[in-house]
């Protein structure tokens, strides 16, 4: 987990342009880290890109935190 922790933690900080420190397990994409929708989509493809996978639209648009993604990501990879 933390290895998918810190790739997604990484990603979305690039796009966010937070600090890493700032993306934390329990952070709300939306309400804490501040991502509008076509940053989740930048997000979603980051994620696919540096995990060489493909995201599910519809089982994505269900993630809202940080926590959620990194399970998602471990249930399909």
């Amino acid at each position: 987990m933390e290895d998918i922790f810190a790739r997604v933690r990484a990603v979305t900080a690039r796009i966010l342009r937070l600090d890493p420190s700032k993306v934390e397990l329990s952070s709300r994409f939306r309400a804490d880290l501040g991502a509008d929708s076509i940053n989740l989509i930048e997000i979603a493809m980051g994620l696919e890109q540096e995990l060489d996978i493909t995201l599910d639209d519809d089982e994505v648009a269900q993630i809202v935190t940080v926590s959620d993604a990194v399970r998602y990501i471990e249930r399909h990879i």
